[in-house]
């Protein structure tokens, strides 16, 4: 699985508590935010089912409200 990287744009004042979060939990900002991704993949997929195979980018958008 390759690794790719991801910049934010992310306020000051939510980077310094999300630091303080994941100090809390012995994690990296990195780490930590990777677990808050992963979680919420989770929640995702168990509302509205696996997702699978490639995902083309024309079709990653945000489906229509149900």
């Amino acid at each position: 699985m390759a690794v790719k990287s991801v910049s934010i744009r992310i306020e000051e004042a939510m980077l310094k508590k999300i630091g303080y979060v994941a100090d809390y939990e012995g994690r990296s900002i990195n780490s930590h935010i990777l677990c808050l991704i992963r979680d919420d993949i989770k929640a995702f997929e168990k509302e509205h089912g696996a997702i699978s195979g490639d995902i083309d980018a024309a079709e990653n958008v945000k489906p229509p409200r149900k």
